[in-house]
Parts: structure tokens; C-alpha cells; sequence
């Protein structure tokens, strides 16, 4: 097992002496006791349409992301950068953008820059070999060097966060309509994909980007492609003997954040995978004792429509499920609405006694600490 550099700081330390502090929300200033002082605590003051922005990723085209302004001075908790080929001048752009947000707490920026058929922003970064070509001619401390200086590339552009490596153990030929991992694997082996994809993930955070590892719990030899149908896993007994394997030594290895997939898992739940709390819940959180960030897949896959999940009705059953933070996929001029309608029903959620607030709270504590923010006074 490849171990990771602890990522997580610690909340407030030590209590501060007796005093108070204002605190700026969307709402309104609150003044809070700084003694026992905790985010969570701090968190809890604010309305819960300001927690529920956070919970929400939006998309926008890496080329336009002034677009995305509006829901990011809102409050929204990370954008996620779409298309081919990224503007020479995207760190500016992503500089100017998250000047806008609100109590200074940037966005994640987050885009898909796995390698081969998968990268967002070659054309700034570099290209980089496929998962599956890396892990059939180089060491893990190869891949480590290559991801770090990705990274690097990547940061210096003003990107935070990849949602990358994926974990999944596959030898198919996709990624296509019937495989998604194909080429995206780093290995049909368990034991290679595991030590491949956790140095690719040591690389980026050395670098100075935070590793998303995907798809939780393993979405290798599933039966279709969850982004245009409803699709499984292997079953349960034979996931938590392959599949499962890279993502058990991720989180020993303390990797900040994991993304859950959209498919089922015959024996463990017939629900996809991120709206279910068997998975999140029982099998992410207390079984393997996961205390990261937990990341959806999109949303607006067919696995879930099909299912009869409208985005915000399936980000409302993620966010009680465990999950942290929602993907889904709109037409530019549909993210505004959307993130509104997914806004105002977690809201409604929670007015209807569906949803508490310290599982908003909570979820919205695994963010900031991944962003390294701490809203309580310090000195």
C-alpha cells in the first residue's frame, strides 16, 4: 500500500479565550462565542439555503467561466470545468471568478484530467498517458512523478481539484456505452490498479491538487455505462474481494475525497450507489469508517432518470444518504435554474422534516475542511 501524506488540518486547536466574533453569512451578520469555537458550530448559524449552495458543483465550459458568476457569488461550492481545450488566460478567469464569492470561501475548481481519451485541458497541461498505459509500462513512482508534475501544471492554471485517478479494476475495451472504465483502469488486477492509482493520487496532492479517486465502491465489469442507462456492479460477493479492494486502501491511506458511482450492487442495494444510504452511509462511512469528502457522480445520469430521480429529487436522497457535494450536467443556459431548483428542494427537504440541518452541517464541514477553511478566529 503506497501511504499518502495526511491532507486533513485539524478545526479550531486549542478553545480561544472568552470572546466574540461576527461572522458574515448570506443572511445575515451572527455574532458567535469563540469558546469551544468548531466550524460545525459556526456552520450551524447559517440559513440552509446557504449550506445547500455549498453542497452544489456546477458545470460550465472551461472557455466561459464568468457564466457561472452569479451561482458562484451565491455561495455554490465548486464549479466543474467542461470541454476540449482550456484558454491561455483560465487561471485569470478562475482568479476573477472566485473573487465573487461569498465570506472569501472559493469554489472548488474541478475538472477531469485523467490521461488519454479523458483530459479537459491538455492543451495547458500537457498530455498525459491513459490509465491502463501507465499501468503497463511504468513504476508507481513513475506515475507518482508524472502526477505531481501535472498537478503543478494544473494549480498554476487555477485548478484545485482532479477528479482523478480512477480506482476501478477493469480490462474492457471502453470507456464506451457498455464499459465506462475500459482504458480509464490502471489495471484488471486489484493489487496493481490499487498501487497505480494511489500514486497518481500522492503525485497530484504533492503537486498541490486535491485527488478525487473513482467510482466508489467499484464500477469495473459493470454491466453498462451508467451516463446512458441503468447499470450494476458485480455482486456484492465478488466486489468486496476485487472491486473494493483500491478504495479500502485509499481511505487507510487517508485520501481526502471519493466520488460514489451511479450503478447498483446486486446484494448490497438496488439503488444506484449515490443516492443510497447502504452504500454511503453503512458501507462508505461506518463500515470502512471513511470521515473524507464525499462526491457524487453526476446526477443527471440516465441511471437515475430512469429511475425516476429528477436532479434535485436525487440530490436530496444523496445529501441523506451521506454525501457531501452533487455533480450534475445541464445546457449552459439551464446551470442558473437548475442549481436554483436543487437549492430551493434540499431546502424544502428541510422544512418538511426529510432533511436535518446537521446533515447539511456536516456535510458542508467535510467541504471547508478540504478547502482548508477554518471559520473560526484564529491569534
Amino acid at each position: 500500500m503506497i501511504a499518502l501524506a495526511a491532507f486533513f488540518v485539524s478545526g479550531c486547536g486549542r478553545a480561544a479565550a472568552l470572546s466574540s466574533t461576527t461572522v458574515t453569512t448570506s443572511a445575515s451578520p451572527t455574532t458567535v462565542t469563540t469558546v469551544g469555537c468548531s466550524t460545525g458550530r459556526v456552520l450551524s448559524t447559517w440559513g440552509v439555503r446557504r449550506l445547500a449552495e455549498q453542497t452544489v458543483v456546477v458545470p460550465v465550459d472551461e472557455a466561459d467561466v464568468a457564466s457561472v458568476t452569479s451561482e458562484v457569488a451565491a455561495g455554490v461550492g465548486g464549479v466543474i470545468l467542461l470541454g476540449a481545450s482550456a484558454p491561455s488566460n483560465l487561471g485569470a478567469a478562475l482568479h476573477s471568478l472566485a473573487s465573487s464569492a461569498p465570506d472569501g470561501i472559493a469554489p472548488f475548481v474541478m475538472t477531469d484530467e485523467e490521461g488519454g481519451v479523458v483530459q479537459r485541458m491538455a492543451n495547458l497541461v500537457g498530455s498525459i498517458p491513459s490509465a491502463r498505459q501507465m499501468g503497463a509500462s511504468m513504476t508507481p513512482a513513475q506515475i507518482r512523478l508524472l502526477a505531481t508534475g501535472l498537478a503543478r501544471r494544473m494549480r498554476a492554471a487555477g485548478v484545485t481539484m482532479d477528479l482523478a485517478p480512477v480506482l476501478d479494476v477493469d480490462g474492457g475495451q471502453g470507456p464506451n456505452d457498455q464499459d465506462p472504465d475500459g482504458t480509464r483502469s490502471f489495471s484488471a488486477d486489484e493489487k496493481i490498479a490499487s498501487a497505480d492509482g494511489l500514486a497518481f493520487a500522492a503525485g497530484l496532492q504533492a503537486g498541490g491538487v486535491v485527488p478525487v479517486v473513482k467510482h466508489f465502491p467499484g464500477l469495473g465489469g459493470a454491466t453498462g455505462n451508467t451516463d446512458v442507462t441503468p447499470a450494476s456492479t458485480p455482486p456484492w460477493s465478488t466486489l468486496k474481494r476485487v472491486g473494493l479492494v483500491p478504495f479500502e486502501n485509499a481511505i487507510d491511506a487517508r485520501i481526502p475525497a471519493v466520488m460514489v458511482a451511479n450503478a447498483s450492487i446486486p446484494g448490497l442495494t438496488r439503488l444506484p450507489a449515490s443516492v443510497s444510504p447502504t452504500a454511503i452511509t453503512g458501507l462508505l462511512r461506518n463500515q470502512l469508517g471513511y470521515q473524507g469528502l464525499v462526491i457524487t457522480d453526476s446526477l443527471s445520469a440516465v441511471a437515475l432518470s430512469a429511475v425516476g430521480y429528477s436532479v434535485p429529487e436525487a440530490t436530496v436522497a444523496a445529501l441523506e444518504s451521506g454525501a457531501d457535494m452533487v455533480l450534475f450536467d445541464a445546457d449552459p443556459g439551464a446551470v442558473g435554474s437548475v442549481t436554483k431548483e436543487i437549492v430551493s428542494a434540499v431546502a424544502s427537504a428541510v422544512s418538511a422534516g426529510k432533511l436535518g440541518v446537521p446533515r447539511l452541517v456536516s456535510a458542508v464541514t467535510h467541504i471547508l475542511k478540504v478547502k482548508h477553511v477554518n471559520l473560526c478566529p484564529t491569534g
